[in-house]
């Protein structure tokens, strides 16, 4: 087991904040997430949170996988004092970390969020991993699904995945896998691209429009200028910043304060 101090993270923000959709909450209170083909099981108390995993998983996946090498604190301090709406986002939801998630996954993922709500998304990525994924086992004995490769998505058919109820997503999906699987894109390079440039890359993908895009850089590919503009975002950015975020004074962190708006507005923290 390995403990961590509940400062600026908290599983509980990070699960409501819409950049992961296999992170949830279990009947007994706590939390289990799955990345790739791993498994974790988080206990939430009030000042720490327990990772049931080794020292050697911990140092070799989780801690980057949460971001938990990095000082969110120094993020939070250069909001604008000035700035009343973005300090009450802020700290309303200050345990919010950038996952560093695989980027195919988040491609697929993102190709489903489209014009869909998190509980579909969730279950949609549940039944892909159970028709096209490997089954494992929880050190508990408890039976999970690995997120599909480009491969095996590749091998699936546009009806298969209709059947699976992806709606017009199938047809993105299916092209995009094909193209993944023969290297048309080429999905680790990604990772050495600035950030314009991933951005590029991906709207190659059938599917991937700016937006999807933004979240793939953001969620996956850990490119912090980047920062997605759903409906929560534009009503926000329309009536708090007249319809021009200043992304000059969060150079390097302006996803991370997309994250804190967005987490703010849709849970009810700017009616309260």
């Amino acid at each position: 087991m390995i403990t961590v101090d509940n400062k600026y993270f908290s599983v509980p923000q990070i699960c409501g904040s819409g950049q992961c959709f296999r992170l949830d909450q279990t009947e007994d209170g706590n939390y289990e997430v799955i990345a790739s083909d791993r498994y974790l099981k988080l206990e939430v108390t009030p000042d720490k949170t327990i990772l049931y995993c080794s020292a050697e998983e911990y140092e070799g996946f989780w801690k980057t996988y949460f971001d938990l090498d990095t000082d969110y604190g120094a993020y939070l301090s250069r909001i604008d004092q000035s700035d009343d709406y973005l300090q009450r986002a802020a700290d309303f939801g200050n345990g919010i970390r950038i996952l560093r998630q695989d980027v195919w996954e988040m491609i697929i993922t993102f190709i489903l969020s489209q014009q869909n709500n998190i509980p579909r998304i969730k279950g949609l990525i549940r039944t892909l991993g159970e028709r096209y994924g490997e089954k494992r086992e929880t050190p508990e004995g408890k039976g999970y699904y690995t997120f599909p490769g480009a491969e095996s998505l590749a091998r699936a058919t546009e009806e298969e995945l209709r059947a699976l109820k992806l709606g017009y997503r199938s047809r993105y999906i299916c092209g995009t896998a094909q193209m993944a699987a023969s290297g048309k894109v080429d999905l680790e390079g990604l990772s050495r691209m600035e950030y314009p440039e991933a951005r590029k890359e991906l709207m190659k993908l059938p599917g991937v429009g700016g937006k999807v895009a933004d979240c793939i850089c953001l969620f996956a590919l850990h490119q912090l200028d980047a920062f997605p503009v759903d409906t929560h975002i534009k009503k926000v950015v329309d009536s708090q910043y007249g319809g021009s975020f200043p992304f000059d004074r969060y150079k390097g962190c302006a996803g991370i304060m997309q994250q804190y708006i967005f987490y703010y507005d849709l849970k009810g923290g700017a009616d309260q």
